[in-house]
């Protein structure tokens, strides 16, 4: 028999010392803190009854003083102590506890006064005074408020004194960079708050900007003022020797933050920026987190605002499914998901090390235990029908696909195969298993696409359509331009250049696109998931089209850089299925939904025989590797698509006029 090794029980003997420490200590400190406030609720009494007597109290009054001490101090220790006064830590004392001292007080002085009123002549000595209830209530109360204050006071200081000694700043603000905070709201005023506790920042804060006039000259936080507008900055940054300026807005637009960084710029000065309001308030970053401005913050826009209860109601307690859960789309969609208590998110995703970080970046948000990785093929049909069959999930939200145009302009078979018949695939099983809605992600390069890779999700809209005609289940899909961020989308390739000295390579100086955040794309897809009907084509708003051009040029000054002097930028040409510009409906008109951001386009859905007989045509062209005659059947299919005819011609009988007749209606 193997004996337990020796220093296993030396740890549980420690672990227990140290349990047993923490107890003597909580229990120390509630002993403590149970003490100053009886002693506040003793003191507050007697100074109400000398305050009354005018510091001569009557040798009768004494009795009654006497006797009613230890009831009234009972009593308020009893009202705190139910309004949940004594429950928060001390060092954590804010305006938000102050309700629980004003229910406590007006429960300690609504009992006092009651027993005033009812009790007799004969029980004199227990008759509280109003005048000594009333000031009492504010002496008790008030002092264990101010009490706790003074405690979180002193921690804030401790806590500074720590960090300086850490961190070698001292108190010799020459040694801090002087910094502007622009934007005095409330944000501004917490991250203001906030740097004064943080001796590790580094910052001195010399004032606030604001283009509020009523705020001109007003000190917002401690001996902090508003100290002009942002057509000050330029004088303000020489007076005071600014070292950067730090955005403080909570949701700055994208103007906003364009002007402020051109104004910066001009003089020029670093710009940095608070993280935004949605990424504190779901406890991702502190407001301290400063950190610089980036494309994302220029090429934002407002902040979407969802019907959350029409989502929740879709999602909340339902089984959700997200393929292509790994890639940049699909990970953020998980993420929002998991926002509204799914019973079970199935991340699918064929990518084991994709599906391992997003797996492990939800469990910290999950609880309940929802989350089920599935490493899968979304093309693997007995695999798809095993999971359908065993989950039968609700909501599937079909993000898996192949999108790097010019990759699929020379593996043209594989965009076909994974981006149509594999979404029909896996919308035949949502329907089969009777789920609630089927999602399909498509993109702007759907309208009169030019290249493989557009054309491809063009025919995977008619899939959808013509899925939501036959089965119960809610088919959409839902259509936007460019992502910021995604994976090998342009910014991050820019970044890169940019990291190695350049040069930044452009195909065209002309060239245009749509982009959007990727929180903002999946929230969206989410919001139209949720107000869908079944067979639409949504349209996300994405703003006006950014020129590449000029995207490069911001990217580079951001770094710190001078565009076409630090940085060179080159044009390379257009690469084969690109556009110079894209296009977001094919339709001159379309339809609003409850959604502003949110749009129907006018498609008609062709008949089910002519989707079926198209599909067969494609599928007979693959397997004969047919290059050129896939690409002429493409661009017969799809009205106004241009797809260069690369590769051998190849047969084009039948590849037309009976299917594009069949598909002529939409």
């Amino acid at each position: 028999m193997i004996s337990q090794p020796v220093f296993k029980k030396e740890s549980t003997k420690v672990d227990q010392a140290r349990i047993l420490a923490r107890l003597r200590r909580h229990w120390l400190s509630a002993g403590t803190q149970t003490v100053l406030d009886l002693s506040v609720f003793l003191t507050a009494l007697v100074v109400a009854y000398l305050l009354r007597f005018d510091f001569e109290i009557p040798a009768d009054r004494r009795h009654y003083l006497i006797v009613q001490t230890l009831f009234v101090m009972l009593l308020q220790f009893v009202a705190l102590t139910l309004a949940g006064g004594r429950n928060f830590m001390w060092r954590y004392t804010g305006i938000a506890h102050v309700k629980s001292f004003i229910y406590a007080a007006l429960t300690s002085l609504a009992v006092v006064g009651l027993m005033r009123l009812m009790l007799s002549d004969s029980h004199q000595a227990w008759r509280v005074p109003v005048s000594i209830n009333l000031m009492d209530a504010v002496l008790a109360f008030g002092g264990t408020f101010a009490l706790r204050t003074l405690r979180r006071v002193a921690y804030e200081y401790e806590k500074r004194r720590g960090q300086v000694r850490k961190y070698g700043n001292g108190d010799d603000s020459q040694r801090r960079r002087p910094v502007l905070l622009i934007g005095a709201g409330q944000a501004g005023a917490l991250a203001a708050k906030e740097i004064a506790g943080r001796g590790d920042l580094d910052l001195d804060i010399k004032g606030f900007i604001d283009d509020d006039k009523m705020k001109l000259g007003r000190s917002v936080v401690q001996r902090h003022k508003v100290l002009g507008a942002t057509k000050d900055i330029p004088r303000l940054v020489r007076s005071l020797e600014i070292d950067h300026v730090v955005i403080t807005i909570a949701q700055a637009s994208r103007q906003d933050i364009q002007r402020i960084v051109k104004i910066c710029e001009e003089i020029p000065i670093k710009v940095r920026i608070i993280p935004g309001l949605y990424d504190i308030l779901a406890g991702r970053v502190g407001i301290s987190r400063i950190r610089d401005v980036d494309i994302e913050d220029l090429l934002g826009r407002e902040p979407v605002r969802l019907d959350v209860d029409s989502i929740s109601r879709e999602l909340a307690n339902k089984t959700v499914m997200v393929t292509g859960a790994g890639g940049s789309i699909g990970s953020e969609l998980a993420r929002q998901v998991i926002r509204f208590s799914p019973a079970k998110l199935l991340l699918v995703e064929r990518a084991e090390c994709a599906l391992f970080t997003i797996d492990r970046a939800l469990r910290e948000f999950d609880s309940a235990g929802s989350i089920v990785p599935l490493i899968a093929d979304v093309g693997d049909e007995p695999r798809m029908r095993s999971i359908f069959q065993s989950y039968k999930p609700h909501v599937v939200i079909h993000a898996a696909a192949h999108k790097h145009v010019p990759l699929m302009e020379t593996n043209s078979r594989e965009a076909i195969k994974n981006n149509v018949l594999n979404t029909r695939l896996l919308g035949e099983l949502a329907g089969q298993f009777k789920a609630e809605t089927f999602v399909l992600i498509s993109t702007d390069k759907a309208v009169r696409p030019t290249s493989i890779m557009g054309a491809s999700k063009r025919v995977a809209e008619l899939v959808v359509q013509d899925l939501g005609r036959r089965w119960e289940t809610r088919v959409v899909a839902v259509r936007f331009g460019n992502v910021i961020g995604s994976n090998g989308s342009a910014i991050p390739i820019f970044q890169e250049q940019i990291r190695n000295g350049g040069p930044l390579t452009i195909t065209d100086k002309r060239m245009q696109r749509y982009f959007m955040t990727i929180p903002e794309a999946a929230q969206l897809v989410l919001q139209a998931s949720a107000i869908g009907k079944g067979g639409e084509v949504f349209v996300l708003h994405m703003g006006e089209p950014v020129r590449i051009i000029d995207l490069a040029e911001t990217l580079i000054s951001l770094s710190g850089l001078r565009p076409h002097l630090d940085i060179k930028i080159v044009e390379t040409g257009i690469r084969p299925g690109e556009k110079l510009y894209e296009e977001l409906q094919l339709e001159t008109e379309e339809l609003a939904t409850s959604h502003p951001k949110i749009f129907v386009s006018k498609i008609t859905a062709p008949e089910s025989e002519a989707i079926r007989s198209a599909l067969e045509r494609l599928t007979e062209l693959m397997r004969d590797e047919n290059e050129g005659g896939l690409r002429r059947f493409l661009n017969e299919l799809i009205p106004g698509a241009r797809l260069a005819l690369l590769g051998p011609e190849g047969e084009s009988e039948g590849t037309g006029e009976a299917l594009v007749a069949g598909l002529a209606a939409y």
